[in-house]
């Protein structure tokens, strides 16, 4: 069974053949089916869902206008805040914390007339990559449950992959929605820094933080990045910048366009399969028009350590907010102030939160922040500094997403540094500021999805889906379905 394309549905409820509701209570009922294995959801509001539901199919029929996303179900991780509705990013630290508000993008998605219907399991604070570090479990993965998901949008990837819902909003921080669509064989797409505003999304590390779509096929996620994309005034890292419209340039052709392969992402450590299938796909654009050159992004190499350095001291003084005071978990039993915070952090956060934060707070400590953070900084630049040089020959570059298809459940959760590694593809794309999609180009021999990944120079989102789009029209492997979607 193919997996309905986001053109087609649109297509069917603007007829009439197909209903809001309708379409709502089959993701519902597929939620219902298969979640309790999968444990993509953490939260479904199936009342709220058929309420807007029955009242976007009260305007159609009446002939009033409705919104771009009008009847489509949708998901959001939860790491962003929906007004009343629980919101936890995955942590005992917020498990009664429902917000007063709004995120940017869930105003947006209200005013384009989406479906909520519910919020998405991730890794803790998003603080992960195989979405093991949630206080609800893992989720797991439809190719395969004895294998990952991806983190830490796991829940987001999973939802769109078995069929629960044909989009879904995650966040990315160094790879969290890239590698999870990877993972899962689907659409993931990391906007430039500040394309998307990030009011109410709950921080991990703000200046690598990134809010963007997941979706079966290219058209999916084009359209729902137009309608989060755009300035907010409440957020002061976005940018003023206008919101082309990237569903209509999909069908460019490839002609004249230059591909970069970067000789640091077929290094050590890639898996065989995993090789093929980019080398593969990068042909299948090559015989469609387009030029493949070699490039060269030396300081990737240190994207690793530079990345949890900057993303961990982030993440110290982003968290300390949660003291058992202000906000968050609050220890019963305590001796005095200073018992209250280390008791309260103590229970309410996880292991691998808490070893981030130690990790980052050594950094900024005194006579350490220079030879760290700051040093990481300055390397930083050098990894913007390669990929400006690239661009310069090159539009986009063509790479894996990660080193191996999805590992098994349980495989690296206690050694973080191989865990840490499986993001060594996508983190550059943080650290710069770039966009970056990862697109479904092949199955391993086993049956697991490989991703390709798009990266191109900021603001060049249309880029990215242009490509990703061409090599969809080309080949079959976004229509590919786990055994959860027949």
């Amino acid at each position: 069974m193919n997996r309905p394309l986001t053109r087609d549905l649109i297509a069917q409820l603007t007829s009439g053949s197909l209903t809001a509701r309708q379409l709502t209570e089959t993701s519902l009922s597929r939620i219902a089916e298969h979640n309790p294995t999968l444990n993509a959801f953490v939260s479904v509001d199936a009342d709220g869902a058929l309420n807007q539901a029955d009242g976007i199919d009260r305007r159609r029929k009446s002939g009033q206008p409705v919104g771009r996303l009008a009847g489509l179900p949708i998901a959001i991780k939860d790491n962003l805040c929906q007004k009343d509705v629980p919101t936890t990013c995955g942590s005992r630290m917020l498990e009664n914390f429902r917000p007063p508000y709004d995120a940017h993008v869930v105003e947006r998605l209200r005013a384009e007339d989406a479906v909520i219907v519910g919020k998405l399991n991730q890794d803790e604070f998003a603080m992960g990559s195989s979405t093991e570090t949630s206080v609800f479990g893992p989720t797991r993965n439809p190719w395969d449950q004895t294998r990952s998901a991806g983190g830490s949008s796991g829940g987001s990837a999973v939802a769109v992959a078995a069929g629960l819902v044909p989009l879904a909003l995650g966040s990315d921080t160094g790879g969290s929605i890239r590698q999870p669509a990877g993972f899962c064989g689907v659409v993931g797409m990391k906007p430039t820094y500040g394309r998307v505003s990030r009011r109410g999304l709950i921080a991990y590390a703000s200046s690598l933080d990134q809010i963007g779509p997941l979706a079966g096929d290219v058209y999916g996620a084009a359209l729902l990045l137009e309608c989060i994309a755009g300035h907010d005034r409440g957020d002061s890292t976005s940018l003023a910048e206008s919101v082309p419209e990237w569903t209509l340039q999909l069908d460019q052709p490839l002609k004249g366009l230059r591909i970069g392969i970067a000789e640091e992402y077929f290094a050590e450590g890639l898996d065989a399969e995993v090789e093929r299938r980019i080398r593969e796909a990068v042909n299948v654009l090559e015989a469609a028009g387009a030029t493949v050159y070699s490039v060269s992004l030396p300081h990737s190499k240190y994207a690793v350590a530079t990345y949890y350095l900057i993303a961990c001291s982030e993440a110290s003084s982003n968290l300390a907010r949660f003291d058992g005071i202000h906000y968050g978990h609050r220890a019963e039993k305590f001796d005095d102030l200073i018992d209250l915070y280390c008791q309260s952090r103590g229970e309410g956060f996880g292991a691998e939160v808490k070893r981030r934060i130690m990790l980052g707070t050594y950094a900024l400590s005194a006579g350490y922040y220079d030879a760290y953070y700051l040093k990481a900084l300055k390397v930083r630049r050098r990894i913007a500094d390669d990929f400006a040089e690239a661009f310069k020959t090159v539009d986009v570059i063509a790479g894996p997403v990660t080193p191996t298809p999805a590992f098994r459940l349980g495989e690296k959760l206690n050694d973080p540094l191989s865990m840490y590694l499986g993001d060594i593809y996508t983190i550059s794309t943080n650290l710069a500021g770039l966009p970056g999609i990862s697109i479904p180009c092949g199955l391993t021999s086993g049956k697991l999805p490989v991703g390709l990944q798009l990266q191109a120079p900021a603001l060049n989102e249309g880029q990215l889906l242009r490509v990703a789009n061409q090599f969809q029209q080309l080949t079959d492997w976004h229509r590919a379905c786990p055994k959860a979607q027949m």
